[in-house]
């Protein structure tokens, strides 16, 4: 039996029980893509990132409960978080390997704020496919489409606070999830998400789909600095800024728990 230590960590959350929760593994070499599955399945958590170090920093990879994703935000930033406050990462930069996006790039600041540097992602209007304005409730003012996600544009916060998506419709929806925005009253912009189709109805943070919020508000508000929320049940804030193709946010984060697995 092998014994690994899992931390859970609060991303994006400006204290504990707030942001998006996920859980960081760190492993000596490569783990089995099936066992990876396993431990984020009983996991439950949005997100489950493992890390396994390299000369330049680290590769990571992230699996929901029912599935790997190409990028994650929260989860990142979680991990950020471990390396620097439990593993005693002392460089000003860290720099995680991914399999499909390159090298992700987070700075630690001052204050406890980890900045993420993330690939922009395109907004293509387009009409929406069958079903998923009937799934949302309520229609949008313009639907866009991402990479992996659509973006649904509503004219105020008050529309977002109250969806009630049909998740069971959305999960037919061929996308990895559902972005609802609009403009926030005391930020920029705010935005739900709804992800049934990857085992997560509602994430309470989602610093992926950022990468596709902002290149769309910087255009709405004429500027490259954006203040955002989402509005899940746990809340979470970002401050975002488009630097030409790319996509900085800033967040904390907080170690909820440490623990062990014991691995067979």
């Amino acid at each position: 039996m092998k014994n690994l230590t899992i931390y859970q960590v609060d991303a994006f959350a400006d204290e504990i029980f707030q942001g998006n929760p996920a859980a960081v593994v760190v492993l000596e070499k490569p783990m089995e893509e099936a066992m990876m599955q396993l431990i984020a399945a009983e996991n439950n958590l949005a997100e489950t990132a493992f890390l396994v170090p390299d000369p330049l920093g680290f590769h990571i990879r992230w699996f929901t409960p029912v599935t790997e994703v190409a990028l994650c935000g929260h989860a990142t930033l979680a991990s950020a978080h471990v390396v620097y406050q439990h593993l005693g990462w002392k460089q000003e930069y860290l720099h995680f390997h991914t399999k499909t996006k390159g090298t992700l790039v987070v700075k630690k600041e001052e204050q406890g704020i980890y900045t993420l540097d993330f690939p922009a992602q395109e907004h293509v209007e387009k009409t929406p496919p069958a079903g998923l304005v009937e799934a949302m409730g309520v229609p949008p003012i313009k639907v866009y489409q991402g990479e992996t996600d659509w973006m649904l544009c509503y004219e105020d916060q008050a529309q977002i606070e109250q969806l009630a998506p049909d998740f069971n419709a959305l999960k037919k929806i061929p996308a990895r999830g559902i972005i609802a925005t609009a403009p926030g009253k005391e930020v920029d912009f705010v935005s739900r998400f709804f992800g049934p189709a990857v085992g997560v109805d509602e994430d309470p943070v989602t610093g992926s789909a950022h990468t596709l919020l902002v290149p769309y508000w910087a255009i709405q508000c004429h500027r490259h600095d954006l203040s955002a929320r989402q509005l899940s049940s746990r809340g979470g804030s970002l401050h975002c800024t488009l630097v030409g193709e790319r996509v900085w946010m800033r967040g904390q984060a907080h170690t909820y728990m440490v623990g062990t697995l014991f691995i067979p």
